[in-house]
Formats: C-alpha cells, sequence, structure tokens
C-alpha cells in the first residue's frame, strides 16, 4: 500500500484567513467597531494625501491643479541630487539624529534600569513623573525654556560659568555648541517618556527567574546581565528599528523654534529645508520630491534594520 500523503487540516491556509476572520468579527464585533475610527483616520490623513506624491514629478502650479500642471519626469529629483544646499541639509540631518542616537538612545534604558532597583516606591514613582512631565510641554515652551536659561544676558548658565571666571557662552548663535542644545533639549523633553517603555518591559519578566538567580548566587550585575537585558531585549529592538526609521526626521518642529539663520550651517535639516522651500519660495513640486525621497529611504532604513535584527539577533517586529 502506497503511504497516504499528508492531509492539509482544516482551517490552516490562506484560504482559511477570510472565514476566520469573519468568525473574529462576528464573535468580537464590539473591538472591531472600536478600530473603525482608527482605520477611518489612518485612511483619511495618511493614504489619501499620498495622491499628492504626483506634484514631485510634476511642475506643479497651484491654480492649475493636480491634473492639469507639466509632467516633468526626473526633474527635481535631478536637482535635489545636485544641489549644494541639500548635500548640506542631508549631512546636518544624519549627523543630529546619529548624535540623538548614541547618546540618547541608551540613556532611558539606563534610567529604567536604576529605577527598576529602586525599593522606595513614593520615591520611585515621584521621579518618573517628573521626569516624564516635560514630554507634554510643546517644543515652543521648551524653546523658551532653554532661551531663558541659556541666555547670554542673564542666563542661569551663563552666570554660573561667569562665576567660575569663565566668558560668555552664545548657545543659539555659536554653530559650534548648537547642535550640543538641540541634542541636550531633546534629551531633557523624551529622556522621561521612553523610560516609561522600558519600566513596562519589566513587567514580562518572571519573577522567579531573579529568585533562581539568587539561590545560585548571582549577584545583581549579573541578574541585570542575563536576566534583566536579555529580558527588555525585544523591546529594545523594536524601539531601535522604530528609531531608524524617523533617522531622517531629526527632530524638525524642535529646530524650526530653536534655530536662526546664523547657525542654518549646522542645524538646517530636510524638516525645515522642505518647509522654507515650500511655504517660503513655493516650490512645491521640488519639495515633494525632497519628501518623498525621506521618505524612501526611511522605509528602507527600516526594512533592512528589521531584516539584520532578524539575521543576527532572530527578533523583528514582523
Amino acid at each position: 500500500m502506497k503511504p497516504e500523503k499528508d492531509k492539509p487540516q482544516a482551517g490552516t491556509g490562506k484560504k482559511a484567513y477570510m472565514p476566520t476572520l469573519a468568525r473574529d468579527i462576528r464573535k468580537e464585533w464590539d473591538l472591531y467597531l472600536l478600530l473603525i475610527p482608527g482605520i477611518l483616520f489612518i485612511l483619511l490623513f495618511k493614504y489619501t494625501p499620498m495622491y499628492g506624491i504626483i506634484i514631485a514629478f510634476k511642475d506643479f502650479n497651484i491654480f492649475t491643479g493636480f491634473a492639469d500642471s507639466p509632467w516633468v519626469g526626473w526633474k527635481h529629483f535631478e536637482k535635489l541630487f545636485t544641489s549644494p544646499d541639500f548635500s548640506r541639509v542631508f549631512q546636518n540631518t544624519v549627523i543630529i539624529s546619529l548624535l540623538k542616537i548614541i547618546i540618547l538612545f541608551p540613556l532611558p534604558i539606563v534610567i529604567a534600569l536604576m529605577l527598576n532597583e529602586m525599593k522606595n516606591m513614593m520615591f520611585k514613582r515621584s521621579v518618573q513623573t517628573v521626569i516624564y512631565l516635560p514630554h507634554f510641554l510643546s517644543w515652543v515652551i521648551v524653546s523658551g525654556l532653554f532661551i531663558d536659561l541659556l541666555s547670554v544676558n542673564g542666563g542661569l548658565v551663563n552666570k554660573l560659568l561667569n562665576s567660575m571666571g569663565m566668558e560668555s557662552v552664545a548657545f543659539f548663535l555659536d554653530n559650534s555648541v548648537f547642535r550640543s542644545v538641540l541634542v541636550t533639549s531633546a534629551g531633557w523633553k523624551e529622556t522621561g517618556w521612553s523610560t516609561i517603555v522600558y519600566l513596562a518591559a519589566f513587567s514580562m519578566i518572571d519573577p522567579a527567574l531573579y529568585e533562581a538567580a539568587k539561590i545560585d548566587g548571582a549577584s545583581k550585575w549579573k541578574q541585570l546581565w542575563h536576566i534583566t537585558l536579555p529580558g527588555i531585549a525585544p523591546i529594545i529592538i523594536l524601539m531601535f528599528i522604530l528609531r531608524l526609521g524617523n533617522i531622517l526626521e531629526a527632530g524638525t518642529e524642535q529646530i524650526l523654534v530653536m534655530y536662526n539663520p546664523v547657525v542654518y550651517k549646522v542645524s538646517d535639516v530636510i524638516g525645515t529645508y522642505v518647509y522654507r522651500q515650500g511655504l517660503g519660495n513655493q516650490d512645491y513640486s521640488f519639495t515633494t520630491a525632497v519628501g518623498l525621497f525621506e521618505a524612501v529611504i526611511s522605509f528602507t532604513l527600516v526594512v533592512v534594520g528589521n531584516s539584520l535584527s532578524k539575521k543576527y539577533l532572530q527578533r523583528g517586529i514582523w
């Protein structure tokens, strides 16, 4: 007798996806109903505007509209890649983003690890509250705070420098230090909020692992290295891959309210460049081409980062 071939099990395979989805919707219809506003929001504000990408390949005129503006092919992309201004802007964007990743990405992980070791819950919660509150302040307010704090005339930091016999520093006018202002202010505003993500990740770690490690005589450092960090590794990887997708964003809103023409040389990034060219010079087609270039690079970085993570760390976001 010939051995019978394995028969596909019922309810498996791609063909079974739609019946399974329909059954889930009937069973959990109220939860799926809650998805509708979010889906409509994404369709309306994320996918519908994508039609406007076509103006990157046209000489767009607001009076003739999308359809009647003439096609010019890759003209604006050629201008993009040959523009000396864009080369400088792209370099600034990458440098500022890398500085924020190298300096600020590990910071919430370290703070979360320190808070996780605190035994006094009241003090721990107080610290959490204090460090994540700046997240809810707008960049306009944060900019005003740092301008007052770092002002040449009467700023607290410069007063301290003067009291130590040092000269005042024009933090917002000095090309050599302005990037450090951007990184510092971004860290002050967002580090506390990112810390909450990692504190939540600690809840996924089985406390029995720590008890077993203590019985085996493992020190706090060994528990940290062999239990805590591996336990939150999936969250760290997820956050890092998502951060790669925003590497060409570099904090546009922050820079818009903090920079000035004196420091354009070191702080003008893709987002601010698009803002000035698009709204200031009304060069909509060129700035759309810049935005499309940024989106393609960001998408590529996310895909490549996820692929490398799955290959070498056996973890990814999909």
